[in-house]
């Protein structure tokens, strides 16, 4: 035990491994401050206050980031159609830099000399958690347990947890029925874990939380309007025919009315950044009608070239969110790049959703780079069909010298 106690300020979600490690961080000598960012998670805020408080905690931090999480992470990833492995719409990864920098902040203001977390040492987030918050404060210590020898000593896994809840007094909803665990937050909510570890057993349909299932869907379709500005959603005309203009309030509306749908579920095996594989499954219903009506816009309004820069940007920006690199110079590059490239994706996309499924219908735009009169069957337009034949000659060589050596 240290003389004085010095200050930890605890990521803390108020389930069953940070309520524990809240205890055990206590009888290890620490004065220990809670932290809870709320990125729209689906929590009863105040009963994790009194929770951490009666746990032992001298303050509880509860941190509203909802509006910075969608404006500052979320829309540079709808500019970038960020995807991992061209299925994972990251919301964990683009969360936890925005809960990392409040958490450096509360940090800061109680002249902590360390924070700590409950991410598993199997995990990405611990990479995630860790590496943001050394950017942002070099001094920092970090106290990961799940990587400690005398708390791994302690708690093999669920069950030795279980048990000290029990003897410490320690208030948990955690049961043994449900093995997986749930990570959410306003993007998306993912399952990992338990029975999910093995990829041949099914997800069990009833798991899923923000959307329905689409045979559950109703059996009419909804149309809405998404207007962009710049790459970033700026406008939404809802089912009924409102307008949201308030960037939090029409990315709730976009998940309540995706997920009504049942849109933006996925079960996934996934290439983790410290070297093995795991399977998750996600439901994403705002971000999947997002990617879908930038994509289509970005078509219309965007330079052929420019497009294939940026489409190999978009990997890059993919694999530096995923493996925790936000606040890294070749992050905060590539952002600087994608960003640059969006100035000319204004315009709105009209979509219709439908069972699971995201319909682009139509879509206009000031910017666009469709000339009709050039591209019509009927009108010639500022185009001589003539110009074809060497145009198809020239580009044909390559191809003709490669077989004529092939043959000889």
């Amino acid at each position: 035990r240290m003389a004085s106690k010095e200050t930890v300020v605890l990521a803390y979600s108020g389930g069953l491994d940070t309520s524990c490690i809240l205890v055990w961080l206590i009888e290890q000598g620490y004065k220990v401050i809670g932290f809870l960012a709320d990125v729209g998670q689906n929590e009863d805020f105040e009963v994790a206050r009194e929770k951490g408080l009666r746990l032992g905690a001298e303050k509880m931090y509860i941190e509203d980031c909802k509006k910075e999480f969608v404006e500052e992470f979320i829309w540079p990833a709808v500019q970038a159609n960020a995807k991992y492995e061209d299925r994972y719409l990251m919301g964990t990864a683009l969360a936890r830099p925005c809960i990392a920098r409040k958490l450096i902040e509360v940090a800061k203001k109680e002249n902590a000399t360390y924070i700590s977390h409950g991410a598993t040492g199997k995990g990405n987030d611990q990479v995630r958690f860790e590496i943001a918050c050394y950017a942002l404060f070099p001094t920092i210590k970090v106290i990961a347990p799940w990587r400690m020898e005398n708390f791994l000593s302690r708690f093999a896994g669920r069950n030795d947890l279980l048990q000290y809840a029990a003897e410490k007094n320690i208030p948990v909803s955690a049961t043994k029925s449900k093995s997986w665990s749930m990570d959410a937050n306003l993007m998306h909510i993912s399952f990992e874990g338990g029975e999910l570890e093995n990829p041949a057993i099914a997800a069990d349909s009833d798991m899923y939380m923000m959307t329905v299932s689409p045979e559950k869907a109703p059996d009419k379709a909804d149309h809405i309007s998404i207007e962009f500005k710049g790459g970033f959603p700026v406008k939404v005309k809802t089912h009924d025919g409102r307008v949201l203009e308030e960037s939090l309030q029409l990315f709730v509306y976009l998940n309540e009315i995706a997920g009504k749908h049942g849109i933006g579920r996925i079960d996934i095996v996934e290439n983790r950044f410290i070297g093995m594989k795991s399977r998750g499954c996600y439901e994403t219903p705002a971000g999947t009608v997002l990617q879908e009506a930038h994509i289509d816009l970005e078509l219309l309004t965007m330079d052929r070239e420019v497009l294939k820069l940026k489409q190999y940007l978009k990997r890059e920006f993919e694999t530096q969110v995923y493996n925790g690199m936000w606040y890294s110079p070749e992050c905060e590059y590539t952002r600087a790049c994608i960003a640059l490239s969006q100035n000319v994706v204004d315009g709105t996309v009209h979509l219709k959703l439908y069972k699971g499924g995201v319909y682009v219908m139509s879509r206009e735009s000031p910017r666009s780079l469709y000339n009709q009169d050039l591209v019509s069957m009927e009108v010639e337009g500022d185009h001589n069909a003539a110009d074809a034949t060497g145009f198809i000659r020239l580009n044909a060589l390559r191809s003709r010298e490669f077989q004529r050596v092939k043959r000889s």
